[in-house]
């Protein structure tokens, strides 16, 4: 059997990889990385880059120039109006947050329509503890109601807007069911299956098969990997047909533990691969496989 033939490809393209830049994040700060972009311009001078180095999609949280997260639509706006004048990578805005009503976070979506939204697919406990410190360096709750998914999956729809479906654990998967069953929700479906949060499914490669064993036979999936983990989870994914998201938004490290840029973590991400037999997709390409409009 080659990758080729493998199940766990799914509706992915075996011959070719979509590559997400998370560039921004909403947590991360100029303190802990000096790369991570703050402004519309900077953000979208990224998006550039990662699309040189071989990203397909750009996944964006807004920020003020300060860096403080922002769900303001005019910001939003600039943003992409800015990527666009640059590249025609695949624009995905994030609506993840913490205390942040929904309609906060729709609103933007509804005016600016990117490509995709980004979508949670369920509530969790949301922490890090650090092993040095024996102490939680936060701990908070993730909340996304059953009918706050809802209104989000119906705005997304009225706006021609792919939800991404994001699942930090196995049970978000299956909360995509009713949600199929009552027509709200169709395919084409795209995953993203994020590893590697405290609270949610741990970031190993058997855990990793069998989120992907729980996915719709045609869905497009990829693999997030958070911190360190990352690149194991990303070389994992690469054999078994997966798309992959890199960027600061999750981990600041190449795989030689040097601090990097995004441009330089899609780079790595596209050469694993090449490594692999499959070619960076294009965003054109991207569009194809994932059926975007």
């Amino acid at each position: 059997m080659t990758i080729r033939d493998q199940e766990s490809i799914k509706g992915n393209d075996p011959n070719t990889t979509v590559i997400s830049a998370a560039l921004t994040g909403a947590l991360t700060t100029r303190d802990q990385c000096e790369a991570i972009p703050y402004t519309p311009k900077e953000i979208a001078e990224d998006a550039a880059a990662a699309r040189e180095a071989g990203a397909a999609i750009a996944h964006i949280h807004a920020r003020t120039d300060d860096g403080s997260p922002t769900y303001d639509t005019e910001i939003y706006q600039e943003i992409h109006d800015e990527i666009r004048d640059r590249t025609d990578i695949v624009v995905n805005f994030s609506t993840g947050a913490l205390h942040a009503p929904p309609e906060e976070r729709i609103d933007y979506v509804k005016e600016v329509q990117p490509d995709i939204a980004a979508l949670n697919m369920g509530s969790m406990n949301y922490a890090k503890y650090s092993d040095s410190r024996e102490e939680f360096v936060f701990d908070m709750v993730f909340e996304n109601s059953f009918d706050e998914i809802r209104q989000f999956v119906t705005a997304m729809e009225d706006s021609g807007v792919r939800p991404e479906l994001e699942c930090f654990d196995t049970g978000h998967i299956a909360n995509t069911r009713p949600l199929l069953k009552q027509g709200e929700l169709g395919h084409p479906l795209q995953f993203s299956l994020i590893m590697g949060v405290l609270g949610g499914v741990p970031a190993t490669v058997e855990n990793l098969a069998h989120q992907v064993r729980q996915l719709p036979a045609s869905a497009n999936w990829q693999v997030i990997g958070i911190s360190r983990d990352q690149w194991p989870l990303v070389a994992a994914a690469l054999s078994m047909g997966g798309n992959v998201r890199v960027g600061l938004e999750d981990n600041f490290y190449l795989p030689n533990e040097e601090m990097a840029t995004n441009p330089e973590l899609v780079g790595k991400a596209a050469e694993l691969s090449r490594t692999v037999g499959r070619e960076p997709a294009t965003p054109d390409e991207a569009r194809a496989i994932m059926e975007l409009d």
